[in-house]
């Protein structure tokens, strides 16, 4: 197999964007239909690897440690923050396209080490706003791997976990001291402002999409303050 074969598709829930899956040999994409270039692709996920060590480093002595991951996408952050965090750790993952959690069960899976059959998932399917106004319980780190960063492309309801509003509510989900990292295609630096607005210590960490080459993306890693 020496070329793309688009082997499913799906919508967006809430929208008229489709998703397209596509294989060549062991690669696969993730794609908006219509659109050029990969929204994801198997080959490139060195930067969702450094987003979960960011985050969740410190938590790996950490008893019960509880994390909330917003987007599966190919399951690359997901499989990061397993290899991070204790076996008594909870790790809840929210997606808001089935087809997307179906495809990490079937031959998608293969890429990640198949995460979703961790004992330590549970996935939300949903959007993880709404995750994040409801679900009682607090984290110890958040990562939000959802859409292109705080300008979202393919949900427009993803604004706003971008929003004051969003980060004000992720900073009272978090235990003390707790992280939300944050993956972008790019520096923003009107929402690096935002966060430390919210409360936050705020760091940039540029990173690569593969190891030393490829793409640079820009993690925010936005530590809740202690109280004292």
């Amino acid at each position: 197999m020496d070329h793309w074969i688009t082997i499913d598709s799906s919508s967006i829930p809430g929208s008229d964007i489709e998703l397209t899956l596509s294989q060549r040999a062991d690669d696969f994409a993730i794609r908006i239909s219509g659109v050029p270039g990969d929204l994801m692709n198997s080959r490139m996920h060195h930067s969702e690897e450094e987003l979960a060590k960011f985050a969740c480093s410190r938590l790996s002595i950490v008893e019960n440690a509880q994390v909330l991951v917003g987007g599966l996408g190919m399951g690359f952050t997901l499989a990061a923050v397993l290899k991070t965090v204790g076996v008594s750790a909870r790790v809840v993952v929210a997606e808001l396209v089935p087809a997307v959690v179906e495809w990490n069960h079937g031959l998608l899976g293969q890429c990640a080490g198949r995460p979703v059959e961790d004992k330590r998932t549970r996935v939300h399917l949903g959007d993880v706003a709404d995750l994040l106004k409801q679900q009682p319980g607090k984290f110890d780190a958040i990562l939000l791997d959802v859409d292109n960063g705080p300008e979202a492309m393919t949900h427009s309801d993803n604004e706003w976990l971008y929003s004051l509003a969003g980060l004000k509510s992720m900073y009272k989900k978090l235990r003390p001291e707790g992280i939300v990292a944050i993956w972008s295609a790019r520096a923003n630096p009107i929402f690096t402002s935002r966060l430390k607005k919210t409360g936050f210590n705020v760091q940039e960490r540029t990173v690569r999409a593969r190891p030393g080459k490829g793409s640079r993306h820009t993690i925010f890693v936005a530590q809740k303050k202690l109280s004292i």
